[in-house]
This record gives structure tokens, C-alpha cells and sequence, in this order.
């Protein structure tokens, strides 16, 4: 036998004993935990069950998330207000007449008002490109 013949065999058999070790290993850990005590609540622990007529704090936990998340109520204009608080029903064909001058609507100031105004189509530093 050649040197290369002798050195592929010995890498060969070294191999398939590691292999064997760690596949032994791992058995060996899950029977240790397969034969693990179950836990058990010590005598000197005393346990008393909860009152049954224990109040609940009233405060809802969505309002503490909105409280932590926003930092409370915001500020509402007084268009909003006036929407919100105004009692009644709506009119029937109230959606034809939102555009009557003496509706309350929030002023969304001049941008919104010009991009709403804006020409279809086109302008002269700007292109709309539709791909496909």
C-alpha cells in the first residue's frame, strides 16, 4: 500500500469514530432530561387563592395605551368641536349640500388647497410616468 492509500484510510476510520461520539452525546443528553424530577411546590410556600370579590382597577388598559403611546388627548380646533359636540341627526341629502359656504369644514391651508386645484396632467418641472 502507497502513503496516500494509508493516510485516506486513517482520515476515513477517524471520521466514523467522531461521528459515533457525537451522535452517542446527544442521546446521553436527552435521556437525562427525559429522567428529570417533576417540580414540586415546597410544604413551607403557603399559597392563599385570591379574593374572590377583589376589585379590578376601573381604568380600561386601552386608555393607558393610548396615554403612553400619544401623551393623552390632543388639542381639538374648534371646527372639530363644533362637529363633535353639535346633537341631531344627520339631514337627508346632506352629501349634496356639504359644499353649502355655511358648512364648518378645518381649514387645511394653502398647499391642500392648491394641489386639489391643480390642472390635470403634466406641469412644467414635474411628469407623471405610469410603467408597464
Amino acid at each position: 500500500m502507497t502513503r496516500k492509500q494509508i493516510f485516506a484510510g486513517a482520515a476515513l476510520v477517524s471520521v466514523i469514530t467522531l461521528s459515533g461520539c457525537a451522535s452517542a452525546d446527544n442521546q446521553g443528553a436527552t435521556s437525562v432530561a427525559g429522567r428529570a424530577a417533576p417540580l414540586v411546590v415546597p410544604p413551607d410556600f403557603a399559597l392563599e387563592p385570591t379574593a374572590v370579590t377583589a376589585i379590578r382597577p376601573t381604568e380600561g388598559g386601552q386608555e393607558q395605551v393610548l396615554e403612553a403611546l400619544f401623551g393623552g388627548t390632543a388639542p381639538r380646533s374648534a371646527a372639530e368641536r363644533a362637529i363633535s359636540t353639535t346633537p341631531g341627526a344627520a339631514d337627508l341629502g346632506i352629501r349634496s349640500s356639504v359644499g353649502d359656504p355655511n358648512t364648518n369644514t378645518v381649514n387645511k391651508g394653502s398647499v391642500t388647497r392648491d394641489i386639489i386645484a391643480a390642472p390635470e396632467g403634466d406641469g412644467q418641472t414635474a411628469q407623471a410616468v405610469i410603467p408597464g
